[in-house]
């Protein structure tokens, strides 16, 4: 596997782990795709709550794109980040497998083949349910693997 991360915005620390957080997540969730491209930009979200975000590049393949943008609101903590990336690489993993298509034309999804409104609840979506259950497990596995569990930031508040 090869994966391209092309870095903008973020600290010196946030850029370093970041980079090796979306390494990883490939590397896990994604071990046979190969010529991945992530456009990572660290930021602070002004008028929006929102922790990040993840799309296929405007001139990517549609169903199954290689170049993706990722959004991370900086202006939180670290590990925040970090878990917000491994989010987010999940959803990287759910477009460039297949499983997970955004009609640019509508709001509908096709989710593992069939199509869906939007309309369920953020917490009720089923590409949010893996996301979401998958994020702590991910950071958990990268911290461990970096031989950072013993480091105050990677433990829960």
């Amino acid at each position: 596997m090869t994966v391209t991360v092309n870095l903008k915005g973020g600290t010196r620390t946030q850029k370093k782990y970041a980079k090796s957080m979306v390494e990883f997540c490939a590397k896990m969730l994604m071990p046979r795709v190969s010529n991945l491209e992530v456009n990572l930009h660290l930021y602070k979200f002004k008028k929006d709550d929102s922790y990040g975000y993840a799309l296929a590049t405007d001139d990517a393949d549609a169903d199954r794109p290689r170049e993706f943008n990722v959004e991370i609101n900086t202006d939180t903590r670290l590990r925040r980040i970090l878990e917000t990336i491994a989010h987010e690489m999940v959803h990287v993993k759910q477009f460039a497998r297949g499983e997970l298509y955004q009609s640019s034309k509508t709001a509908k999804h096709r989710w593992q083949g069939i199509w869906m409104r939007s309309e369920k609840e953020y917490w009720d979506l089923p590409w949010e349910i893996e996301a979401h259950g998958r994020e702590c497990g991910l950071f958990v596995r990268w911290a461990e693997d970096m031989g950072f569990g013993n480091k105050a930031w990677t433990k829960d508040d």
